[in-house]
C-alpha cells in the first residue's frame, strides 16, 4: 500500500500546536483546511514498503524536517484563523 508519511507528521504537528493558537476555531472544516494547507506546502514522502518506511521515517525525525513541518503548520493555523471557511468570525477581525 502506498502511503505519504509526511501526513502522519503533519497531523502530529497539528495536535501538538493547536492548543497554542487560541484564535484557531478547531472545528472539522478548519482542522482539515489546516492539514491540507500544510501538506500542500511540503514535499510528499511516499513509501510502499516497510524498508522504505523505516528509512523515510528516520529522515522525517531529523530536526530540520520537523522544523519545516512545524513552520508550515504555524503558518497554516495563523492564516486559517484569520479567515475560517466554517463561518466563524476570527477574533482578530472583531477587534477595532
Amino acid at each position: 500500500m502506498i502511503h505519504n508519511l509526511v501526513e502522519e507528521h503533519v497531523v502530529a504537528a497539528y495536535d501538538a500546536m493547536r492548543p497554542h493558537f487560541p484564535d484557531f476555531c478547531g472545528c472539522a472544516v478548519c482542522r482539515e483546511d489546516a492539514l491540507v494547507y500544510t501538506l500542500n506546502r511540503l514535499p510528499a514522502r511516499y513509501v510502499a514498503s516497510t524498508t522504505g518506511s523505516v528509512v523515510t521515517e528516520v529522515n522525517l525525525e531529523k530536526e530540520q524536517s520537523r522544523a519545516a513541518i512545524e513552520v508550515a503548520m504555524m503558518d497554516s493555523l495563523r492564516k486559517i484563523s484569520m479567515a475560517p471557511r466554517c463561518g466563524r468570525r476570527s477574533t482578530a477581525a472583531q477587534q477595532p
